[in-house]
C-alpha cells in the first residue's frame, strides 16, 4: 500500500516518494487519510455522472 501512496504523492501532491518515506508516521499517515478520502470522493463522482 505505501508505494501506491507514494505513487498517488508523487503525481497528485507532487511530493517526491523519497520525501513520502522519510515523512514522520504522524504525517503519513494524515497523507493516506487525505488520499483516501480524495479517492472515495472521485468515486462518488465517478458513478453519480455513470448514472446522468
Amino acid at each position: 500500500m505505501d508505494a501506491n501512496i507514494a505513487y498517488y504523492a508523487l503525481h497528485e501532491l507532487k511530493i517526491l516518494p523519497g520525501q513520502y518515506m522519510n515523512l514522520p508516521r504522524e504525517e503519513k499517515a494524515y497523507i493516506i487519510a487525505a488520499i483516501q478520502i480524495r479517492v472515495e470522493k472521485e468515486k462518488r463522482e465517478m458513478a453519480r455522472m455513470k448514472h446522468k
